[in-house]
């Protein structure tokens, strides 16, 4: 693990950003579609606690009648998709369900639980990728809504790091794919191909890198031919690594310059590069790949802040949210804004990789983002 690489970290053995069980009802709320992601109103470091507060793990929220407090209503005050599809299983929905009188309930329930996010498919179950893509793909559906989804199984995932593991080889890997397209339906879907697998390839021989290059080409084809809806994204890594011509030669070996297997590139997935640099990094990667009507989506889920001065990955502190998750940013061959890595899980340093930690979360939460307009 090198600190510019994009540290996609926390797969282990779990489904990743959001649980893609496919249970519990879903039921959609109609939000405007932010023009641009609002600014959030910067809360106290740790809240006061009710007098009354039990917070117990097993405790269903309670719902009051009474009209919200300014400040809450200030909590609330950030805007909500309308198109992007919120899966109902996460562990921060889980954490919010069962922490009824945590006194940072309001702020992450509102700032970073309403949010859409990813759903990852980490795991090697290739006998329930399919049910399982699909539970996840129908709910979006039912919902009028676009779901995001990460399938993260490459073989040699991580180069060994904290992500390591994914499917025994990439003949197990090829087929696993084809399992995972027969669940992706016909409806609209924004597929995250496989975070750091271009980027950081360099831990394998030149041989290696070529064989996953070809799985990676035609897991894209895959997705396509099963959906030709889906829009399928390729790892570009994140303005503080390589150079874009260098990163542009590895995805067009990638297959990411083809129309037939590709709708451009991802960046800055799990890290914290501020979106101006990511703009500009992206437009630049996408001139030198070519291809004919490619675009990038970007990572905004904690870089409000941008990326700590000394390079830190792993939970910086003083990161803050970033914008807010969109399909309409209004800046050219941007298509989205997703927040792919859930806000309040661990890199590693605040609990076990993967796990939610309130702390973190709300401290991401409760900070208003310095990041400057785009445009």
């Amino acid at each position: 693990m090198v600190a510019a690489a994009s540290l996609v970290v926390a797969a282990g053995t779990v489904s990743g950003v959001i649980s893609a069980t496919g249970e519990g009802p879903d039921v959609p709320e109609a939000r405007p579609v932010p023009s641009a992601s609002p600014g959030l109103v910067p809360l106290p470091a740790v809240p006061s606690a009710s007098p009354s507060a039990t917070a117990s793990p097993s405790a269903r929220p309670r719902r009051s009648s009474a009209s919200p407090s300014p400040s809450a209503e200030k909590q609330r005050a950030v805007a909500v998709s309308a198109r992007l599809y919120r899966h109902p299983a996460s562990r921060v929905l889980d954490w919010v369900r069962e922490h009824p009188d945590d006194p940072r309930r309001p702020v992450i329930e509102s700032r970073i639980a309403e949010q859409p996010a990813a759903v990852w498919f980490a795991d090697w179950s290739p006998d329930t990728v399919t049910a399982r893509v699909r539970a996840v793909t129908s709910g979006g559906v039912a919902a009028g809504r676009v779901p995001v989804v990460v399938p993260y199984a490459i073989p040699g995932r991580d180069c060994g790091g904290y992500s390591e593991g994914g499917a025994p080889d990439l003949d197990a890997y090829d087929d696993w794919i084809d399992r995972f397209a027969a669940g992706l339906g016909s409806g609209e879907v924004v597929v995250i191909l496989e975070p750091d697998s271009v980027a950081q390839a360099d831990c394998l021989s030149a041989g290696e890198r070529a064989e996953r290059f070809a799985s990676l080409a035609r897991a894209g084809r895959v997705f396509k031919d099963a959906n030709p809806r889906a829009r399928v994204y390729y790892d570009a890594g994140h303005s503080g690594w390589h150079p874009p011509a260098e990163q542009a030669d590895l995805l067009r070996r990638a297959g990411a310059a083809s129309p037939a297997s590709s709708d451009g590139v991802f960046s800055n997935v799990s890290n914290f590069h501020g979106t101006a640099d990511e703009i500009a990094y992206d437009r630049a990667v996408l001139d030198a790949l070519g291809g004919t009507g490619l675009g990038a989506v970007i990572d905004t889920s904690r870089n409000g802040n941008g990326a700590p001065a000394d390079g830190a990955w792993c939970d910086p502190a003083g990161r803050a949210l970033g914008r807010a998750p969109t399909l309409s940013t209004g800046e050219t061959r941007i298509d989205a804004y997703l927040w792919v890595k859930l806000p309040g899980e661990s890199d590693g340093c605040k609990g076990a990789p993967g796990t939610f930690s309130p702390s973190y979360a709300y401290d991401l939460a409760r900070r208003s983002s310095s990041e400057p307009p785009v445009s």
